[in-house]
């Protein structure tokens, strides 16, 4: 005589992975933290300081792909992350580009990073502007694609010195930047302009 079937248990629900809900903000203060280091290791002479900055800066740039992966993937998105996610990649990026004017001025014209800082400032202030009028203005496609361009150009420039028959992809790379980051600016102007002249008939 045949056992009757014993059931099957029953799995236990999958944990899900609980993440504080200020971790992508905490990401963000600390890339603010490593531009004081970055600015230090460039303008400082000593051995081996191209790839100390390449390090620093790469690391302060992880961040930025972490504090927004995390807060997409675990639903962590705030209005003070996407405010201040965006600040922290101005902040770093300027830093980094006025850094290297003082450090190689013939690589780095300093034209064209007044040009990349000016954008950099005139979307802070739409996105304050913005805020005011309780719009959060996060970052676009072509947002992002300026700072993924501006990594590779600033990186790229860091270890100029160190890419022999390379060398003339830095300036090239600074170049694509450029245009990438004029033509970014000028698109978030274009989108919210309408919201902009509202507020000043508002007023």
């Amino acid at each position: 005589m045949s056992l009757p079937a014993q059931p099957s248990p029953t799995p236990a629900p999958a944990q899900r992975v609980r993440i504080p809900r200020y971790v992508p903000n905490l990401l963000s203060l600390f890339r603010i933290v490593l531009v004081p280091l970055l600015v230090v290791v460039l303008l400082t002479k000593f051995d081996g300081k191209e790839f100390v900055g390449l390090g620093v800066f790469l690391l302060a740039s992880l961040t930025d792909l972490l504090d927004g992966l995390i807060a997409r993937r675990f639903r962590l998105e705030t209005r003070l992350g996407k405010l201040l996610d965006p600040a922290a990649d101005k902040i770093l990026t300027a830093a980094a580009f006025i850094s290297l004017v003082e450090q190689n001025p013939a690589v780095v014209p300093a034209w064209m990073v007044v040009v990349i800082v000016s954008r950099e400032l005139a979307v802070s202030a739409l996105r304050s502007f913005a805020a005011a009028e309780h719009v959060v203005i996060g970052a676009s496609f072509a947002g992002k694609i300026k700072t993924g361009v501006q990594v590779v150009a600033i990186s790229l420039i860091i270890i100029y010195n160190q890419l022999g028959e390379f060398s003339h992809l830095a300036p090239v790379s600074l170049w694509l930047s450029l245009i990438v980051t004029a033509y970014s600016g000028v698109e978030y102007f274009v989108r919210y302009g309408k919201l902009i002249l509202n507020g000043s008939q508002s007023r």
